[in-house]
């Protein structure tokens, strides 16, 4: 298998469903009425979470696809979502729009892509192997 190669994934349909599952899982709490609070004294504990929402969603589905077109294919989609869920939140009067959150999506999907560059985007590969 090379780079320019997507993975032979024997339970792909399940690793997508799982990341279809996430997707949801972020736009739900994105424009939930009831905002996600964990009370750990953390500073900037929002744009953490931001961060790993959309390092997970990206990391998830770049070890699933390789091929360059598809990468960055999801590396836009997930800005997008990010874009338009910020844009949203402005609409509710609990919530709210930042720029900082939006910032946290794009590191979180710019650290994915560049792991995803690593050996660890055969992460699903690999658990894939154990699981035979």
């Amino acid at each position: 298998m090379t780079e320019f190669d997507n993975p032979e994934l024997r339970y792909r349909k399940i690793w997508l469903i799982l990341g279809y599952s996430l997707i949801g899982l972020v736009v739900y709490l994105s424009l939930s009425r009831n905002p996600v609070v964990i009370s750990a004294s953390l500073p900037y504990q929002d744009k953490l979470l931001h961060f790993v929402a959309y390092f997970s969603l990206t990391f998830w589905f770049l070890q699933i696809y390789h091929i360059k077109r598809y990468v960055i294919l999801w590396a836009v989609l997930f800005f997008c979502l990010g874009l338009s869920l910020e844009y949203l939140q402005g609409f509710d009067p609990i919530r709210y729009s930042e720029a900082g959150d939006m910032l946290a999506n794009v590191i979180g999907i710019c650290a994915a892509m560049a792991l995803a560059r690593t050996r660890l985007r055969y992460v699903l590969v690999r658990l894939e192997s154990y699981l035979r």
